[in-house]
């Protein structure tokens, strides 16, 4: 069973979140938004000296641009579950509870934990 995103700015989070891994083709897109608004997508890292998860990449990303919390997430994947870290990653960044949600890459919401 899906979940449909009811908030149009949890909405954006997934086209972002999906744009940005098709264009790259990565395993991984993420997008966050930060407690002002802002938005921030990334894909995951892959290389011999450095693998970081996408949702690492755009919380990195957010913390770089001065953010004061996150406050969504979005990751597209064809994982099976939810990366523990990843919610562990955006939990530090929450002011309060925040929902990370999983899609698959045809922009269906397969789960979501809330931190």
């Amino acid at each position: 069973m899906s979940i449909e995103l009811t908030e149009p700015e949890d909405a954006k989070l997934l086209a972002l979140a999906r744009a940005c891994r098709a264009r790259t083709r990565a395993r991984e897109g993420a997008a966050v938004r930060d407690t002002d608004g802002r938005a921030y997508s990334a894909t995951n890292v892959d290389l011999p000296t450095l693998q970081l998860s996408a949702v690492e990449v755009a919380v990195a990303m957010a913390v770089s641009g001065g953010i004061k919390g996150l406050e969504a997430g979005v990751v597209v994947t064809d994982g099976l579950a939810l990366d523990d870290r990843d919610v562990t990653v955006v939990r530090e960044l929450a002011g309060a509870d925040i929902t990370l949600y999983r899609a698959a890459s045809d922009g269906t919401v397969l789960d979501s934990r809330t931190t």
